[in-house]
């Protein structure tokens, strides 16, 4: 009973749920119309249209999807035009299709995502790329492949690998084109990297137009070009660069992944198109092996030859293009097992105002009434198809985007590495990282080698010097004064000179040849303004500027400048006046009152001591008053030497004995110094220390003419340009100095610190005063953004390195100042105050151990021989420790008498 019970009601369980599902397959349609936009003329169209066929093929032989209904596909060819692909949407929307697969260009995109957000049919495309295409302002677009703002981000990850700084942009005048070099843009300014030239192809462009546009590019000095383009332009644009040269060593070309399509299509191409993209190095979206990816890939000759077209090989747009039919119709699965039917309603923004329809037919153009519900299923979608895992983020795109980086070495595509928006570069496949933490550091960044055009392993830089035949045209100051930096030879006409023989050296160590003509500046006879040397390069009088260029704000704003090749700054020069050494030099390093408090200390310290150690101490004590003096003064003077030979024993005696030594030290060693000082260094004739109390004085300022100090002293010191006298030679500095301020002269000259060495080596009776108070540093100068400037920085860094800029210094500036700089050279004599502390610490250790001496010895006198006089304690303070003795065992004898008196009385 209870059998037939269980089977009553599985049969009855069964009936419902099979008169359930035959309810539901009878509202399900048969067919289910699906449309696919894209360029049947182009590689990714080709393999697009029979990768598509075979996934609709294969959802309609699979029994487990949609359950009885078919998807109908019905194509329409956008030519990637404008005009001609809104056309065919409309015909396409026209037809009651649910979803759209493709489109295949952003152009297209970007024109019929209006459309199907009014219609609310979801479009998903598998090969726009256009990052400006967003889920916000498109809703109803859904990317089933990867965004350009990941491989603009690829790309940006690959140029900093290399630390370039600046490259070319060539791209394809459309919304493709110009928004994906907007996103690397933005990717480059993060990594302060920046676009230095932008080249628009134009749609149609021929050969003689790309030609042209090259040409101009071929005259810049950047020499990474990033190429975005598509197949038909972006082969030709190569191929015209190899002819025009720009395929050969020192160009670097990246190129997106329209190339990988081309290739991994059509390839390998022609021999000479194969032989113009030698050296390139270009995107490819990545997509890890697996099992459906593999059987897919297996089928694809098979599905080639039945489209007659036995050439055309696999792409990755086409597994994009086969897994959007399969996202598709598991999303309409899921919607129809939801209750969703298929069902359209007239668009009310497409009435006429009077009510009647207009010129395009309502039902043609209806909305289709699920399209919300199916459009978050897609959304929603999680599953495994020949690409990997089809996820979306909360922005649209693609979980987990990857691209391989790809070397075209001869007929082979070598693989240098990845990139991922997980592990950014790495030369393992990305999938293989996801469980790994993630590590964005520049050392867990690595690349494989790459061969560059040229055939050469050697990584380019971003900018080369263009060597056009031409030489450069270099101005060179035409000094006459200070001639050791730079002049012309009158005997042999040639330019030498210190700057010159840095410039020559360096310029050897340039990769390239370079050829130059100096070419002097300036009537010669006086210094030119250097200021005009900024102006004249700027203005392309002149190609370059080589002499003791001084590295100035107001001058960067307008030349580069090289690395200096010395350091600069200003300082301030005055006369000075030695002392003159005598019989009584010795005493000049104390004042008259530290003299004095200084003979006072050791004779108050010997007196102290003899009173401290005179009773319990033989050496100390004397009957004889001379010789108790001579012993304090003996003691005193040898303290002065570290030489006392008397044993002190009392313990205050050896705490005041350690302190006046430490005293002792600190005072001779500062008179030793100070006497050397006197003995030996200069006396400076005025009171200017520095530059602040030069200021303060008022006097007149000299400085060389053609100097920025001029308007560094006006502008940024606040000196009345009054003060100011233009000096043109070392003699007339020498002059100026001698006459001084009263006299029609100046009471110092300010000047750059090379020229006042070499001033000094002849003129001995002035110095330098103070420290220099700029900061700056000479440089050659070259026009804004000129490579050559770096590349000169790079052999400066080079000659400091190697010792050579050293070395011509020594050719040129042999240090044989008279002087000391850059300290102060008048002697300061020593005043009581740099040592009253020193005075009241071993003063007051005195008087404490004499007061503990006569409070411990007044407490025994007490003790011992009760109520005295003062002049029995004075006594007792004189006496020695055997006289005390000696007295007490007296009076304890007379005490024992009177005591035993006493006894036998009684």
């Amino acid at each position: 009973m209870r059998l037939m019970y269980i089977f009553t009601i599985i049969t009855i369980y069964h009936g419902l749920l099979f008169k359930i599902l035959n309810v539901n397959a009878d509202t399900r349609p048969t067919i289910i119309n699906v449309g696919v936009v894209f360029n049947f003329n182009s590689t990714i169209g080709e393999v697009a249209a029979i990768a598509i066929q075979a996934g609709v093929d294969d959802v309609n032989a699979d029994p487990t999807i949609l359950q009885g209904s078919k998807l109908a596909v019905m194509m329409h060819d956008d030519k990637c035009n404008g005009f001609t692909g809104m056309v065919e949407v409309l015909k396409l929307m026209g037809k009651q299709v649910v979803g759209v697969v493709g489109p295949q260009c952003s152009i297209i995109a970007n024109i019929i995502s209006h459309i199907a957000k009014e219609l609310k049919v979801p479009l998903l495309s598998f090969a726009a790329t256009d990052p400006t295409i967003s889920s916000l302002q498109y809703p109803y677009f859904i990317r089933t492949t990867l965004s350009d703002a990941f491989q603009m981000q690829a790309v940006s990850n690959f140029i900093n690998y290399y630390q370039w700084r600046q490259v070319i942009a060539i791209f394809m005048d459309d919304e493709y084109g110009r928004n994906g070099i907007i996103a690397l843009a933005d990717m480059l300014a993060e990594i302060q990297s920046k676009i230095s030239f932008k080249v628009a192809l134009p749609q149609d462009a021929n050969p003689t137009d790309i030609a042209s546009l090259l040409a101009g590019v071929v005259q810049i000095e950047t020499r990474i070009i990033i190429l975005h383009a598509n197949e038909l332009t972006g082969v030709t644009t190569l191929t015209v660069a190899q002819s025009l040269g720009m395929m050969k060593n020192g160009y670097v070309w990246i190129v997106t992944d329209w190339l990988a399509s081309v290739l991994d299509s059509r390839g390998p191409l022609a021999p000479q198109v194969m032989q113009a993209i030698q050296g390139v190095v270009f995107l490819r979206q990545h997509i890890e092996e697996s099992a459906k990816k593999t059987q897919f890939v297996s089928r694809w000759s098979k599905l080639v030859k039945m489209q007659t077209k036995e050439k055309l090989q696999l792409n990755s747009y086409g597994l994009y293009a086969y897994d959007s039919v399969w996202v598709f119709a598991r999303a309409l699965d899921e919607y129809l097992n939801d209750g969703g039917n298929i069902s359209f309603s007239s668009d009310p923004n497409l009435q006429a105002s009077d009510g009647r329809s207009g010129h395009l037919n309502r039902k043609a153009m209806s909305i289709f009434n699920g399209g919300e519900i199916l459009l978050e299923k897609i959304k929603d979608i999680r599953t495994k198809g020949v690409t990997g895992l089809i996820q979306f983020d909360h922005d649209g795109n693609r979980i987990h985007p990857a691209y391989e980086i790809v070397n075209v070495i001869d007929s082979e595509l070598k693989i240098i590495g990845y990139w991922s928006n997980y592990s950014r570069l790495s030369i393992n496949p990305p999938e293989k990282l996801y469980n790994k933490h993630a590590n964005y550091t520049s050392i867990s960044q690595r690349l494989k080698d790459v061969v560059w055009p040229g055939r050469t392993t050697l990584n380019p830089r971003d900018r080369v010097f263009l060597d056009n035949g031409k030489k450069l045209r270099i101005a060179v100051p035409n000094r006459v004064s200070f001639r050791q930096f730079v002049s012309r030879n009158p005997k042999t006409g040639e330019i030498e000179g210190y700057v010159i023989d840095i410039f020559t050296t360096a310029i050897k160590l340039l990769p390239y040849h370079v050829s130059y003509n100096f070419i002097l500046f300036g009537d010669g006879q006086s210094n030119p303004n250097y200021m005009d040397f900024a102006s004249i390069i700027s203005s392309d009088e002149f190609d370059g500027a080589v002499g003791d260029i001084a590295i100035v704000t107001n001058r960067t704003s307008i030349v580069d400048f090289t690395l200096p090749f010395i350091e600069t700054g200003a300082v301030v020069v005055t006369p000075v006046k030695k002392y003159s050494s005598n019989a009584w030099s010795f005493t000049k390093p104390f004042m008259n009152n530290l003299w004095f408090i200084t003979v006072s200390s050791f004779l108050f310290v010997g007196v102290v001591m003899w009173v401290l150690e005179h009773h319990i101490n033989e050496e100390f004590s004397y009957h004889d008053w001379k010789k108790q003096i001579v012993a304090i003064l003996s003691f005193s003077i040898s303290t002065a030497f570290f030489r006392h030979k008397k044993n002190v024993r009392s313990t205050l005696g050896k705490i005041l004995l350690i302190i006046w030594l430490f005293v002792v030290l600190i005072i001779q060693s500062s008179y030793k110094a100070s006497l050397t000082s006197i003995l030996t260094l200069q006396q400076l004739s005025t009171p200017i220390r520095g530059i602040n109390s030069l200021i303060e004085t008022g006097y007149p300022i000299g400085y060389q003419k053609g100097s920025y100090l001029e308007s560094y002293m006006v502008e940024e010191l606040g000196i009345p340009r009054s003060r100011l006298r233009a000096l043109g030679s070392p003699e007339e500095y020498a002059k100026a100095l001698e006459l001084g301020p009263n006299n029609g002269g100046v009471a110092a000259v300010v000047d750059e610190r090379p020229y006042i060495e070499l001033f000094l080596s002849t003129y001995c009776q002035f110095t330098i005063v103070g420290s220099k108070f700029t900061k700056a540093g000479w440089g050659f100068a070259f026009p804004r953004n000129s490579q050559f400037a770096l590349d000169m920085s790079t052999a400066i860094l080079k000659l400091s390195d190697n010792g050579e800029l050293q070395r011509i210094h020594n050719k040129w500036l042999t240090n044989k100042m008279c002087n000391p700089t850059e300290q102060e050279t008048d002697s300061k004599k020593l005043h009581l105050s740099n040592f009253w502390g020193l005075f009241v610490i071993t003063g007051i250790s005195a008087l404490i151990a004499i007061l503990s001496f006569l409070s411990i010895t007044f407490y025994h006198y007490v003790h011992e021989f009760g109520k005295g006089t003062i002049k029995g304690f004075i006594s007792y303070v004189n006496s020695t420790e055997e006289h005390v003795q000696k007295k007490l065992k007296e009076k304890n004898s007379q005490r024992s008498n009177i005591s035993g008196v006493s006894n036998t009385n009684a």
